[in-house]
């Protein structure tokens, strides 16, 4: 049975919706900068940072450094090799507070653009790795162990220009796909959400500033928090925010320490006016009782408070919950009422994933029906509502 939710804390008794500003009000020059705001600050109440020494010395580096003067800097010999954050099951209880108090500062050695054809027609080299928020089923702590805090690769300069010059030998896109009818579309936050990214130092910023130098592309990130300093970057169109949106009942069990959902859906329109596309991830889809009623709650929720300009441009990706066995034991061991409804053995299926760990899927029958039941939904409730993919 499904009951309503009580959500851990990071610790400090405040959870996270944005109090401090509107999404109408950005930051910049014209206002105070929403990553300056309390709200903020409790997200990313840094205490130590972890930092390679060409990392920490790095203009980036520095800048990060720089925002945290409180916070105890730590020098390691690797961004994936931490004595007492990586691989140390005692970090189980503090799996939150970790999120918020410590950041890693490394730089990414190899940079490698991926093809995808899926949600993006290629992968970035990512800014970053990992997260603030603690979403009960996100699949990057898989390879961390026990500890899974925001690592930010500092190289940023050498990231835009990798893609600078893979952008270059791509040329023109001369056949639409579902990914973008006549840009290359990358994906710059696969292991990570660019709007977090974008509280602790300018990444996120070079990045959709470099993005709009390039006509043949465009970056594309999906976000499950509303900061509204981005509304003052001025992406001219080149950049696609994809707003992650689920039933809030099951939101506020999973999604831990991010914006409400209604937040997400209500600053689509700021967005969309502020220069980005906007496109929305219906994701995951978690099958537990009531999930066709909650999720056509939501779909008739979006119809009703979309404006038409919005709805015009939309189009969304379906992606079905993918779990993983050891991240239910770590989830037992910080937010076990998660597992109640992600851990559901009678309706998935095994399968080993490239690194050789063992994920969970729904059943091919189980999924399909979902599937077409959920598009169904969309049908009735948001027929505007197209679907770049479902997986």
């Amino acid at each position: 049975m499904h009951h309503p939710a009580t959500l851990p804390d990071d610790g400090s008794g405040t959870l996270f919706g944005l109090d401090a500003l509107s999404p109408g009000a950005a930051g910049g020059a014209a206002g105070p900068s929403f990553r300056d705001s309390p709200t903020a600050r409790r997200l990313l109440p840094v205490r130590e940072i972890h930092a390679e020494p060409a990392a920490a010395a790095s203009p980036r580096g520095r800048q990060i450094i720089a925002r945290f003067p409180g916070a105890r800097l730590v020098t390691v010999d690797s961004h994936w090799r931490i004595p007492g954050l990586h691989g140390n099951e005692g970090n189980v209880e503090r799996w939150v507070r970790v999120k918020g108090e410590t950041l890693v500062l490394g730089e990414r050695k190899t940079l490698t653009t991926r093809p995808n054809g899926r949600s993006a027609d290629w992968i970035a080299p990512g800014a970053s790795n990992g997260c603030a928020m603690a979403c009960a089923y996100c699949y990057v702590p898989r390879r961390k162990g026990y500890a899974n805090p925001v690592t930010v690769f500092t190289n940023i300069d050498r990231i835009i220009a990798h893609l600078g010059r893979h952008i270059a030998r791509q040329g023109p896109k001369t056949e639409p796909n579902q990914c973008d009818a006549n840009a290359w579309v990358y994906d710059i936050g696969e292991n990570g959400d660019c709007s977090v990214d974008a509280l602790i130092c300018d990444n996120t910023a070079d990045l959709v500033h470099a993005f709009r130098q390039w006509p043949t592309a465009k970056a594309s990130f999906a976000t499950k928090f509303v900061n509204p300093d981005l509304l003052a970057l001025d992406p001219r169109g080149r950049t696609r925010i994809r707003f992650s949106v689920m039933p809030p009942e099951d939101s506020r069990l999973l999604d831990v320490r991010t914006s409400p959902v209604a937040e997400r859906i209500s600053a689509a329109a700021d967005f969309l006016d502020a220069g980005y596309e906007v496109h929305f991830n219906l994701s995951p889809v978690v099958l537990r009782p009531g999930w066709r009623t909650a999720w056509a709650e939501l779909l008739r929720h979006l119809d009703d408070v979309l404006p038409e300009r919005v709805k015009r441009q939309a189009a969304a990706e379906v992606i079905m919950l993918t779990h993983n066995r050891e991240l239910h034991e770590v989830n037992l061991g910080w937010h076990p009422r998660s597992e109640e409804i992600l851990w559901t053995p009678q309706l998935q299926q095994a399968k080993r994933s490239e690194n050789g760990a063992l994920n969970v899927r729904y059943r091919n029958q189980v999924k399909a029906e979902a599937l077409a039941a959920l598009r169904t939904l969309m049908d009735t409730h948001a027929p505007w509502l197209r679907v770049r993919y479902a997986f």
